[in-house]
């Protein structure tokens, strides 16, 4: 599913001002008497003419608020309501994130096309203290890369510059996206070493934020880079890499958009090679006694629980054997088949909620057939019937269980192609990455945080939809990302939880946010000190409370170099044209400007 930043002009949103027009009193009680006097004649005239003069304020009031209101010219045909949103002048720009869950508006978002343009926008910008926060492809949950001082984007920087196929090295502008740059050097026999869940991220973006796919030999995305191009603001262009200036350039590479604009990046890549994906459902205990050799066996591995079910599913990657090729394998199943549980539960829960009227969803002539639906599309269509109901939520966790049980087998492609997962539609999501022992000897807490976590879910009655998604990495020498040792055979496990936002309606939106963040509050009080787990950058949020703020910021100072951090921010940056409020709010600094 394409998912990308969302930018674009606004000519509705909040609302600024509202008309308020007097309206008439209540009438007067009719007299005892039907007797009618010179007085009380007097007294109707009177009556009449204040009635007059509050109709004519009324026609009054409905003519300024047609006028006042500055429509475009191909509006003014519309006729004007009463607390009609204002529109926006026309360089005001609303850009928000692919979920929806942030947006800001803006007057400034700049879309260099080359080098120079770059280092000029950011030069001019420095000297006039206005905001420049680099921002990629819009796809962080938490909106990382969102300023409404004004915002970079590269995505017209998107070349690969140079590709050195005996070293097997390219040097890419920052703005590519990673399923482009797959697709370009995939002629030359490369590709990219491993790959976060999605495609569309801009590289600058998915380096910046601490990305990564799965694989316990495998470690985050930045590991790939080895040198990198930084547009600074009081430095201009500085060239980083291992041997030149190491300590700021591992710092740099999971920046977060506060050191510098990304330009240019040298990935070191790895040959281009099928994989064959075998799916399998298990359990927990079967997990439990198998979970040592999953890891040490297997390229890629990521495990898939869905909560108030005893069911795991099990996805490993590992390249097409030379010898044997690839496995021969017929599915018991057709994909009709496995749907088919799913598409009757729809069926069935949609004809339910229609007679008892909680949902407001109704046959529609121009909605494709049910078969056309993805599992993910019938998934979202599902839980849209009633998102917080537990018991809705639990029926439709079972209908996933069972499709997937149904959906074992094998799948053969090139890497590009097969480590992707549809992570479905506009989400919340929480995910923490926490030390998960060593390759050789693994802790197993990454499991029992799992336990912890489903018997969470079940104590609290949470709607928890599936799935619960595990993978885990290899170390990072990058010092701000979650993953970041200096022993080598470290690994870490990444576990995310989430909560799907199946409509566009306002009040179920917030209903869920709100669930959402209990959901999250309730395993951070519970697990997160307990098992050293931190927040993804591109996921975490910054608390409304003050004290919980506080209490956010001494956390992360425990686990990140946060002092070399804002010392390099203050060196580079010292006027705070790459920050945002989430920054500054995560790493305050004494002289805020």
């Amino acid at each position: 599913m394409f998912r990308s930043l969302s930018l674009k002009r606004s000519f509705q949103t909040h609302l600024k001002t509202l008309i308020h027009c007097p309206q008439p009193p209540p009438p007067l009680p009719l007299p005892f008497s039907p007797i009618r006097t010179l007085s009380t004649a007097s007294s109707s005239d009177s009556e009449l003419r204040k009635y007059l003069g509050y109709t004519a304020l009324l026609i009054f009031c409905g003519a300024t608020t047609y006028y006042s209101f500055p429509f475009p010219d191909n509006a003014k045909h519309k006729k004007a309501q009463i607390f009609r949103y204002a529109p926006l002048p026309d360089d005001l720009h609303t850009v928000s994130n692919w979920s929806g869950t942030h947006e800001v508006q803006t007057r400034h978002f700049h879309q260099p096309e080359n080098l120079q343009q770059l280092e000029q926008l950011v030069k001019e910008s420095n000297d006039k203290r206005t905001k420049v926060r680099p921002v990629g492809s819009g796809l962080s949950p938490n909106g990382i890369g969102l300023a409404r001082g004004g915002m970079v984007n590269l995505a017209l920087m998107d070349k690969v510059v140079e590709v050195d196929k005996e070293k097997k090295r390219v040097r890419v502008q920052a703005g590519i996206r990673v399923q482009q740059l797959v697709d370009e050097i995939k002629e030359y026999g490369l590709t990219l070493q491993n790959f976060a869940s999605i495609r569309e991220q801009q590289i600058g973006g998915i380096l910046q934020v601490g990305a990564h796919g799965t694989g316990s030999k495998l470690p985050p995305i930045d590991e790939q880079v080895i040198r990198m191009k930084l547009v600074t603001p009081a430095k201009g262009t500085i060239e980083l890499s291992r041997e030149e200036d190491p300590e700021l350039f591992y710092l740099a590479r999971c920046g977060l958009g506060g050191l510098g604009v990304v330009a240019e990046v040298t990935i070191q890549c790895v040959e281009r090679q099928e994989l064959v994906e075998h799916t399998s459902v298990s359990n927990m205990k079967d997990i439990k006694k198998n979970h040592k050799k999953m890891l040490s066996e297997n390229k890629h591995v990521k495990y898939l629980y869905i909560p108030y079910t005893d069911t795991v599913v099990v996805v490993t990657c590992n390249p097409v054997s030379k010898w044997r090729g690839p496995p021969k394998f017929k599915p018991k199943y057709t994909k009709d088949e496995a749907m088919q549980h799913v598409r009757d539960l729809y069926k069935e829960s949609l004809k339910k909620y229609r007679a008892r009227e909680i949902t407001s969803t109704s046959p529609d002539s121009n909605d494709p057939d049910i078969n056309e639906f993805s599992f993910t599309e019938l998934r979202d269509k599902l839980l849209a019937l009633d998102p917080l109901n537990k018991d809705h939520v639990m029926k439709v966790n079972h209908a996933e269980a069972e499709f997937w049980r149904k959906s074992e087998g094998y799948r053969i492609g090139w890497s590009d192609e097969i480590l992707g997962f549809d992570c479905g539609g506009q989400q919340w999501v929480s995910e923490t990455c926490f030390p998960a022992g060593t390759l050789s000897k693994p802790s197993m807490k990454d499991l029992e945080y799992i336990e912890e976590l489903k018997q969470l879910i079940e104590k609290e009655e949470i709607p928890a939809p599936a799935p619960i998604e595990q993978r885990w990495t290899a170390c990072s020498q990058s010092p701000m990302s979650p993953a970041s040792s200096s022993a080598e055979d470290d690994i870490f496990s990444w576990v995310g939880i989430i909560m799907y936002l199946p409509t566009m309606d306002a009040r179920q939106r917030k209903e869920i946010t709100e669930e959402f963040f209990h959901y999250r509050h309730l395993a951070q009080a519970q697990l997160w000190d307990k098992y050293a787990a931190y927040e993804h950058w591109a996921k975490i949020e910054v608390p409304k409370d003050k004290e919980e703020l506080e209490a956010l910021q001494a956390r992360l100072k425990k686990r990140f170099p946060v002092e070399a951090y804002n010392k390099a921010r203050r060196e580079l940056d010292p006027n705070r044209i790459l920050s945002n409020n989430m920054l500054e709010k995560l790493f305050p600094l004494s002289d805020n400007v």
